[in-house]
């Protein structure tokens, strides 16, 4: 499997690779050598199964938390301004 650098350095992990270390998206990757030199890539460490779903939906901690409750028309007047 090959993959080509861009110029700002990044390249893609071919699917088989990231299905094997079954990575989503969000998820980090570390990189090493091993003391023969060869390029070890896998997973990073998980912060636990609550943790990481929350760093995937970073909206869901503030979903729900609003304290003034507006009305749709009310917050688009407002925000467009009277015509």
């Amino acid at each position: 499997m090959a993959s080509t650098m861009t110029i700002k350095g990044q390249v893609t992990i071919p699917k088989k690779v990231r299905d094997a270390l079954r990575l989503l998206p969000g998820d980090g990757v570390e990189f090493g050598v091993s003391t023969d030199g060869q390029i070890v890539v896998q997973k990073a460490g998980s912060r636990g199964g609550k943790a990481q779903a929350s760093k995937r939906d970073r909206f869901e901690t503030a979903r729900g938390k609003a304290q003034v409750k507006w009305r749709t028309d009310e917050l688009m007047a407002l925000l467009r301004g009277a015509d």
